[in-house]
């Protein structure tokens, strides 16, 4: 034996003996098990090859301009589709676009590699007009740009992109190189894939719906990121980082959900960014050698701050957690030892519990670092046993009938592999317990029924289009599923397998998210169509029923022809949901019926203006033993009208929800998070890091009776209340255009206004006229000097996505009325220039702001250009984009202090005021704030934030004021000006002593 080959192995012996487990195999820099070890043949893939292009994969050869053609082929070519890029290395030296819908495959015995090139021009210089501050290799977008044109970031819209199986290594001379920017949506995502950043910025860049199997070398960081598109959750399955120079993880509103990270010599795992929030959940991780706090967190104890950490292993992790604000840390215990549960933020610990700030700490000193928890999402089998369904005659040409050769597939061979191709099919598609089912993009291989297929017309039970084995281990990937929309019996998928089963990578077809091949006709979009009588004609989408369970990842269901986009009933198989999207449905989003055993990680609900505004999107009945981590509950910013509950709960136990995030841009957000309907019950906080529905029975009471008067009901939502110099209270209806006015002699209320302008918010000047900010949208054909009336949004909106998504083109103007003569009264205000009015009598603000552009700071002492100026000359209202949304309007009173909920960030803020209306001076007042607050003759602030938290002028919380429902504006007004009036969505009540 050679000497050379005695030392060799002596060395290795010496570093199993003294090290043990420290010398890890296949953690190196360049490597990975590559998933797919031969081609896979497809007619309709672009195969990156020497055939192809010219190229050569020799990691000398600068392939840029090629990889970048070939990608634009498949988007030319086919609208969506996959690039396949074979075994070997090759080297790029500018940033590479890739559209909505393309994926970048890898295949050989080895993962290939992209690499970037040493010295690469322009990844050098941090770009200050880039959002990232760098430069990127591969960028995701929309849309790949025309000459002249700016990059098409990938936003909202933008699904079915995803890179797999490639490694990416970046060379020296790049320090301002990202590997990965993807801030995409549905169906998209990086997997399978080692990024070695060496002495580059990061890895990935603004982070998007998914990750699985990605490891990160080095860099500053290896992932650094802002809010996910459109403001999701980002979840992140089998992840290593190691080496990081800075943190594993910069973050700040990413809804961060996290399974089985493991995280090796770095001074950081998670920071998050100052003054900003996180939605951090964490469970089976392992955090090993970490210098400096594993966790830094920023806005201590705030309702939208939310952090989880379940069973994280812990080896040289001196201190877990150390908080910006107050300098604390949370130690570790000891040289080894198991985090089991740790939750920090806005608890309850029963459905009838106050909510409280406080923190579940149960760590564990260990003797030995366990082993990395078990994976759950399993291998596919090798690939020489796959067989080619084209290859028996199945033809995905969205015309001929494939069940029969489908189905024969199924009952001959284990694993079926789809080539992209629309396949039609007439039955119901039946597999073995062993079956496995795998594509590579949703929207380009797909199973679908045409329009009144026989089968699964006329009345009669649920029928399914795919139906997996009872108790199996089927796997089912990559395959679109679409019932159409007129098949009445249609059941896309019933899911029936077994715990070691796994469904991933399905979209159910339907209704949005929809794409087309180049030179069809366009269908018509579901926004134009107004309401399409097929819409809940349908059964779910996904049922998983009768045992069913496994795992479940990366799936979108927005179907609306489907009465749901998942049911799941009847079924304790332990079971684990990762990153489901369920939207656009008309009565159920999803439902849950007798489920036990299942944790469900990074829901999202959506609810659409059109088909969904009564819509209810999640139902739980008769459950137990479950847990929903990072869920999102969404109502897009279309929707007019207000909806009571997120969630409707009955009769469920051991239930646990962990960050909960329920929200919209407008001002119809959810009512309330959750109802339990036995015990009559209602959730109030929208934002919260913890409840729990244990065993025990809540029995409602009313400690309401006697301190709360109901003075009205039978409203939609009212808001906008204000006061006069009499103690009468007016207050609003936005979308039902009513001003109403509370009389504080009679202790009447009447119909004041209902004028076909909406009113927005209101307010009184120093005579007692009403001033009522209302929405003012123009005419078509209506002209000034010749020209359109247009309005278009100023630059403070800029900031919110509250002037987003065609919500655009309106005023927000002021007119007042003599509440005595209201009708023959009606004036616009005129505007002056600020401080052209000086002193003024008072300012009028909004008294919330959404700015989830996180300006709230900025924008709330800003200087405003012009006021409306009231009939009494001294009242101003500053112009401000943010009265457009506000439900009621704060008084700033010169030479006093104002306050105003920053409603995104949950805080309200206190402000001084000068003799001309200006604010400055910003300080954070108290960490709750949603629609409005109102001030007391002794300085006490009275804040609205599901019920009415009282605080005094320190910023300590005194009181709580619990009321009927939650309140959307409080005023003081009653004849001795003392009494405290609350507006909620139906009813108009007093406070009592």
């Amino acid at each position: 034996m050679k000497k050379s080959a005695v030392l060799s192995i002596l060395f290795v012996l010496i570093h199993l003996i003294c090290f043990g487990n420290h010398l890890q195999i296949g953690k190196s820099p360049e490597g990975g098990k590559s998933v797919y070890q031969s081609r896979l043949d497809d007619s309709d893939a672009v195969y990156f090859t020497p055939a192809n292009f010219k190229i050569t994969a020799d990691g000398k050869t600068d392939v840029s301009d090629a990889l970048q053609q070939a990608i634009a082929e498949v988007k030319t070519k086919h609208n969506f589709g996959i690039l396949l890029i074979p075994e070997g290395k090759y080297l790029i030296s500018k940033t590479i676009f890739i559209p909505q819908a393309v994926r970048l495959i890898g295949y050989g015995k080895n993962r290939p590699q992209i690499t970037l090139a040493k010295n690469s021009p322009g990844f050098q210089t941090a770009d200050s007009t880039d959002k990232g501050k760098a430069k990127y290799m591969f960028w995701f977008v929309s849309s790949l740009s025309k000459p002249g044109e700016g990059v098409h970031d990938a936003g909202a819209g933008t699904f079915y992109s995803a890179l797999s199986n490639i490694n990416l290594k970046i060379e020296d001379g790049n320090p301002n190189a990202v590997a990965l920017r993807a801030h995409f949506a549905q169906h998209s995502f990086i997997a399978h894939a080692d990024i070695n950043i060496g002495n580059g910025k990061a890895g990935l860049f603004d982070v998007g719906n998914a990750m699985q199997d990605v490891r990160f070398f080095g860099g500053q960081y290896g992932i650094y990121t802002t809010k996910p598109s459109p403001g999701w959750q980002f979840m992140m399955v089998d992840t290593y980082f190691e080496g990081q120079r800075e943190a594993a993880i910069r973050t700040q509103e990413a809804g961060l959900t996290i399974v089985r990270l493991q995280a090796k010599n770095v001074p950081t795992v998670i920071s998050i960014n100052p003054n900003f929030h996180e939605k951090l959940f964490m469970e089976n991780c392992r955090f090993d050698k970490v210098s400096g706090p594993a966790i830094i967190i920023s806005n201590e104890d705030n309702a939208v701050n939310q952090i989880s950490l379940r069973n994280i292993d812990c080896r040289d992790v001196p201190v877990l957690a150390s908080y910006r604000r107050t300098g604390k840390q949370t130690l570790g215990a000891g040289a080894i030892y198991k985090v089991k549960n740790f939750i920090y933020g806005l608890q309850m610990d029963s459905l009838d519990a106050d909510p409280v700030y406080k923190t579940i700490q149960d760590i564990q000193p260990l003797n030995a670092f366990p082993e990395q928890a078990k994976k759950d999402i399993p291998e596919l089998p090798a690939m020489d046993t796959w067989i080619n369904i084209k290859s028996l005659g199945a033809k995905g040409d969205d015309t001929t009938d494939n069940t029969r050769i489908i189905q024969d597939a199924i009952d001959k061979y284990q694993t079926i592999y789809f080539p992209q191709g629309w396949y039609r099919v007439s039955e119901t598609i039946k597999l073995r317990p062993n079956t496995v089912l795998i594509g590579l993009n949703p929207i380009a291989t797909q199973l679908i029924l045409p329009n009144n297929t026989p089968a699964f017309g006329g009345f009669g039970g649920p029928k399914a289009l795919l139906e997996s084995a009872k108790g199996g281990q089927n796997i089912v990937t990559g395959i679109g599923l679409s019932t159409n929309a007129d098949n009445p019996r249609a059941v896309a998928c019933k899911w029936m397998s077994g715990e070691n089963s796994y469904l991933g990578d399905v979209k159910f077809i339907g209704g949005h998210g929809g794409m087309q091949r180049p030179g069809t006709a366009p269908k018509p979009n579901i926004y134009s169509r107004g309401n399409d009588p097929a819409w809940d004609t349908q059964y779910w989408s996904l049922w998983i029923t009768d045992g069913g369970g496994g795992t479940f990842f990366n799936i979108w269901t927005a179907n609306t022809f489907a009465t749901a986009g998942a049911y799941i009933s009847n079924t304790s198989t332990p079971s684990h949901i990762y990153a489901l999207s369920v939207e656009h449905h008309v009565r159920n989003e999803i439902r849950f019926n007798k489920v036990a055993n299942f944790n469900v990680y990074a829901l999202q609900l959506e609810e659409e203006s059109r088909e969904s505004t009564e819509c209810q999107p999640m139902e739980l009945e008769n459950c137990h033993d479950m847990v929903f981590a990072n869920l999102y509950m969404f109502r897009v910013i279309r929707v007019i009208k207000p909806y009571p509950y997120s969630i409707r709960s009955w009769a469920n136990k051991n239930i646990e929800f962990l960050n909960v995030h329920n929200y919209s841009q407008i001002k119809y957000t959810t009512t309330n998070p959750l109802y339990d309907v036995n015990s009559d019950t209602e959730v109030r906080p929208w934002e919260f890091v913890r409840l729990f529905i244990g065993d025990k029975s809540v029995t409602n009471t009313d400690p309401l009776k006697g301190q709360i008067n109901k003075l009205a009901t039978g409203f939609e939502f009212a808001e906008g209340s204000c006061s006069d110099s009499k103690g009468n209270i007016y207050f609003c209806e936005q979308r039902m255009k009513r001003i109403y006015k509370w009389d504080a002699s009679t202790r009447n209320i009447s119909l004041l206004a209902d004028y076909h302008w909406e009113p927005l918010s209101l307010a009184c000047d120093k005579n007692d006229n009403l001033l009522v900010v209302f929405k003012y949208i123009p005419k078509p054909g209506y002209l000034i000097n010749g020209k359109p009336e247009e309005f278009k949004n100023p630059p403070d909106a800029a900031g919110t996505s509250f002037s987003g998504w065609g919500n655009s083109g309106f005023g927000t103007l002021v007119y007042s009325i003599d509440p005595n003569n209201p009708d023959e009264t009606i004036q616009l205000l005129k505007k002056a220039p600020m401080g052209q009015i000086n002193p003024i009598y008072k300012a009028l603000y909004p008294s919330n702001r959404w700015r989830d552009g996180h300006d709230f700071n900025t924008i709330t002492v800003a200087r405003d250009q012009e006021c409306w100026v009231a009939p009494d000359g001294v009242t101003i209202i500053p112009v401000a984009y943010d009265l457009a949304r506000s439900t009621s309007l704060a008084t700033a009173w010169p030479g006093k202090t104002a306050y105003i909920a920053d409603e995104y960030d949950k805080r309200t803020v206190s402000v001084d005021v000068d003799q001309q209306g200006n604010t400055s001076n910003l300080k954070y007042f108290a960490e709750q704030g949603e629609f409005a607050s109102a001030t007391d003759s002794q300085g006490n602030v009275y804040i609205a934030d599901g019920q009415v938290y009282v605080y005094n002028r320190t910023g300590k919380q005194i009181k709580v004021i619990k009321v009927p429902e939650r309140p959307t504006s409080i005023v003081f007004g009653g004849k001795d000006g003392k009494t405290l009036f609350v507006t909620g969505h139906g009813g108009f009540y007093e406070v009592g002593e």
